[in-house]
Formats: C-alpha cells, structure tokens, sequence
C-alpha cells in the first residue's frame, strides 16, 4: 500500500536539523559601485513561509488534486511557493518560459490549470484571452500590486490564515508536479512528477556523490535548489538568466561561488564552456569547490579539460546521466574520462556516461518502433551491442499527463513495476558502464546499416578548428536508405571566408573522417555557423532544424 508521504516534509525536517543555517541566499540588488548585496532566509524560516503560503492557498479554495500553473523568476519566493504547493496537496506546473510562446501556450491548454502563481505580465496575457483558462479561479500576483491591483497578493497571502488552517496528508503515489521536457527532441510533454519519486531523487542523488549537510551550492538551474533543501543544502540562486545558460556573465557566477564559499555548482555543459574559457584564459582557479554536476547533454572534452584544470586535485566535474522522465540513471567524473575513455569516445565508440547508481537498473534492448507492452516482449542484447536503453528505477515516472500513447510508448511493464525506455541508443561494457550513443531519433539508417549520432560526431570533433558537428540523414529518394552528412559548426573565428578556404577545410574533415570505419562512408559535409539548440540547456542540437537547412543547401 502506498505511504504517507509528502516531499515538503523533507523541508520541515531540515529545519528541524539545521533551523539557522542559510537554506536560500540571493542576490538582491547592486549598489553604484557594482557590489552586490545578497538577501538570505534560514531553514527554519523558509518552512515557516512555506506553511503559511499553503494555508493561505486553502483558505483560497486550493484542494489536492488542483494543477497550479507557477511562473515565477527565481528568487526566495519560487523555491517558498513550489513548496507550498506540495504541501497543499495541489500539483505544480512548471514549463520552460524559454521553450517559446506557441509552445508554452499549447503546454497551459493541455493542463488545463486551475489556476496561476505568477508575475504580473503573465496574469495580464491571461485575462487578454479569458476564453482559454476558464477552470483558473485561483490566481496570484507575485509582483507589483498596482499592474494587476484585483488579484491576491503574495503579501496578503501570507497574512490571510493563521496556524489553524489545517494541511492536507498525502501519499507517495500522489502527484506532486507536472514538469514539461524541454521539446529539443520532439513536442514537449508533462511528465507527472509523485511525491515518492522527488523523495527517491533525493537520496539517489545525496547519497551517490556524498553530499553533506551544511554544503552550499550554486544550481544553474532553479529547480535543483528543491533537492538541496531535502538535504540540508544551502542554496545560492546565481545572477543569471536560467533560459539562457550560454550567455552566462562567467565574472557574476564565480562571484556568487566565492563569496558565499560554495562547495557545489550545477549547470549545464554550455554554462561551464562559459565558465571555463573565462578561467582559462584569466588564469581563474576555483579552490573551495568540492564537485561540479553538468547535464542537460554530453559534456565536450574540452569543456572537461577546462574545468578539471581550474579544480583541486582531489575535486571533479561529474555527468549524470538521466532525462526528465528518470533522473539520475548513471554518472561518471571528467578526470576519469579525459584518462580512461576520452580516447575511445574519439574514435568512435562514443560517450560513456559511468556506472549505474545504486538501486537503478539498466538494460540494453533491440530497439524497435513499435510499443513494447511487457518486458518479456523486449529482446535483451549482450554487453557490447549497441541498442535501445531502458531503466527501472524508484525515481522513474509513471506516466505523462493526458498523453496515454505517449505513455504507452515510454513504459514497459515488469510484474508490479516498469521500465522506463530512455530513447536513447547505447551499450553496457564488460565493466558494467553505460555508453551513450546518441538518441533514438537521431540514428540515421543507411544501405549499410545504422550510423550512430555520437559516434559519428566525436571523430570530426577532435579537428581542432571545429566546435560541434552533427550527423544528420539526407532522403535520397531511391528507397535504400538515408544518405549521411555531416554539419560542422566551426569554432569562433574559424567560419570559412571563402570558397576556396571552405573546400580546404572540408577537405580535411573528410579525410579525417575516411581514416575511420564509421565515417569513412560520409562523403556530405557543410558548414553553419551557429546549431539550433534547445531553450533549457542551450547545448541540445535541434537537427530537426538542421536536417530542413541541410535539405535546403542540398
């Protein structure tokens, strides 16, 4: 039977742990000199705001079960109301305001929200189209008052309910939020987040890299921060924009690690080239941090060569490896792979992403389009062979909301379990670490047989005047399979200027390629300034994007 459960509770025993220590700090403001002025809220604090947000949302109407849309910018504020909202039994609707107005848009119509936690602008897009929301009677501004003076306030939220106001128990089967993927690799859809599976992650996660109470970490990526409270974290929320991670200022991130002595960061791979290239070239070295944590996409070597260099010898950057839908799955540190599998990777074999955390399963099945029902339906294949990865794990999601299809195509049942189908290809090796070969989507099936996304990619890689390449399949028409090209973007200042340049340099990638088996049959290559990539990590290629551009240079 499921168990009582609810994963703001691990917030109330933090504070009953740690109650003074720091559990959020932010940067508030600057003064005319540039220095910045960090706010903070202790644990015992935050769950005391958190207790009072909930109640306030009850005394609104909020029951368990409502989906409440919360489109918040980082700050105190979010990470108080995503826990108000677990502990009212309601679910919280997080989409990426990155991911692009018609997206977003078509994300609020499948939820159907019964109501939203947001900044003004938000609130007064929605009452333009008052047809569209109907069911959202519950609605607070968490802005300024006088731009939308008819709603709840955050003020008067907190001042509208006293301690007895009662809270709803919930159990670990309870949904607790609704989290949209990205969309980088096909429509973005909710995936149901329960209470058991945030509490899962928690451990998984703590206990994988021995993270200890009292550390302070800086998350790139805002909903991180909800782990760290779990685990008696402090969390610095850094001066960036989450949406646009490539565009980090690298002197505003190492500011916000040094001066509250962070032992921990988390951002995705394009955050730390930022980063890195900045430590590089100025010499930077970042001595009090005790890991690094980067995902989102495989991390380029380079990026690891930068960021283990800037590091203490006894510190490390590691990859885990997981999706929105099963996070985390395997993890492995830069300094392990720049000395045991970098090479490989070169060559062809592709990204080992490390061994699989306790607790987690892994299996490799011959990948197939059509849903597999039970696992005795799955052909599993010998360590070495490369196929479809699948996942059982207590940190897995179930089901994705209102996309029963979409569900049936991502699960596989085993027993009173399931497993999770990544959508990823890759093989285990005769040490039981996982490789990553790229996505499913992504593999481009020729008259020879199937070329693999990574694979292909790290062998144009190691030239070094190119930044990222991207394998992509070109219909040739005839019925017998994709004809493979290659897209090179080339690293900054080493764009072709002319024809002439532009057919040395393709000359030399391909004779690069044609030294090695996989590629050797890749004959199309073109060069583009500047991949499309997904609005989360900005490192994801979007090569649905790119496979229209190629067809058009063609």
């Amino acid at each position: 039977m499921p168990q009582p459960l609810n994963i703001a509770d691990r917030l109330r025993i933090s504070a009953q742990i740690v109650p003074n220590q720091r559990a959020v700090v932010f940067p508030a403001c600057r003064d005319h000199r540039g220095r910045v002025a960090w706010t903070h809220i202790s644990f015992a604090e935050l769950d005391a705001d958190v207790d009072r947000m909930a109640r306030g949302l009850i005394s609104l109407g909020v029951r368990p079960g409502h989906r409440l849309v919360l489109m918040v910018r980082p700050s105190i504020e979010f990470i108080a109301l995503v826990f108000a909202v677990f502990r009212t039994g309601a679910v919280c609707v997080l989409i990426d305001p990155g991911m692009g107005r018609g997206s977003l848009l078509k994300c609020l119509d499948e939820t159907e929200p019964d109501g939203f936690i947001a900044v003004p602008l938000v609130h007064l897009i929605r009452t333009l189209m008052p047809w569209r929301y109907r069911n959202a009677r519950i609605n607070i501004n968490t802005g300024n008052r006088r731009l939308v003076p008819w709603l709840e306030s955050l003020t008067s939220l907190l001042n509208r309910t006293t301690d007895s106001t009662p809270l709803p128990q919930t159990l670990a089967t309870d949904p607790a939020a609704i989290i949209f993927t990205s969309g980088s690799t096909g429509p973005p859809k909710g995936v149901v987040f329960e209470h058991g599976m945030f509490n899962a992650q928690v451990d998984l996660i703590r206990n994988f890299y021995q993270i200890s109470q009292g550390e302070t970490d800086l998350p790139g990526f805002p909903l991180f921060a909800l782990f760290n409270l779990a685990m008696q974290v402090t969390t610095v929320i850094p001066e960036m924009d989450p949406t646009r991670p490539a565009a980090v200022d690298p002197l505003k991130i190492l500011e916000g690690l040094e001066s509250q002595l962070a032992t921990q960061a988390y951002g995705s791979p394009a955050m730390w080239n930022r980063v890195g290239r900045f430590c590089e070239q100025s010499g930077h070295r970042l001595q009090r941090l005790n890991r690094i944590l980067s995902a989102g996409a495989p991390v380029p070597l380079h990026v690891l060569r930068r960021m283990t260099s800037v590091l203490r010898p006894d510190a490390d950057i590691f990859t885990p490896y997981g999706a929105t839908e099963c996070l985390p799955v395997a993890s492995i540190g830069g300094r392990r792979i720049l000395t045991e599998t970098a090479a490989l990777s070169a060559g062809g074999r592709g990204t080992c992403v490390g061994q699989v955390f306790p607790g987690v399963e892994v299996r490799i099945i011959r990948s197939v389009e059509t849903v597999i029902a039970t696992i005795d339906q799955a052909e599993i294949l010998p360590d070495g062979e490369i196929g479809e990865i699948i996942v059982r794990s207590p940190a897995a999601t179930r089901e994705y909301f209102r996309r029963p299809a979409a569900t049936a195509a991502a699960k596989i049942r085993d027993g009173d379990t399931f497993w999770h189908r990544m959508g990823d290809v890759g093989f285990l090796d005769d040490q039981q670490r996982l490789w990553f070969c790229g996505r499913k989507a992504h593999v481009v099936q020729t008259s020879s047989g199937p070329m693999y996304s990574v694979c292909c990619e790290a062998v144009f890689d190691e030239h070094p005047r190119v930044y990222r390449s991207a394998l992509i399949g070109y219909g040739s028409g005839d019925g017998d399979g994709d004809v493979p090209v290659i897209i090179v973007e080339p690293e900054h200042g080493q764009f072709p200027d002319s024809p002439a340049a532009a057919a040395e340099f393709r000359n030399e990638l391909l004779a690069l390629g044609a030294q090695n088996p996989l590629t050797a049959s890749i004959r199309q290559l073109l060069f583009h300034r500047s991949f499309p990539v997904d609005t989360r990590h900005n490192v994801k290629i979007n090569r649905e994007q790119l496979r229209l551009w190629a067809t058009q240079q063609l």
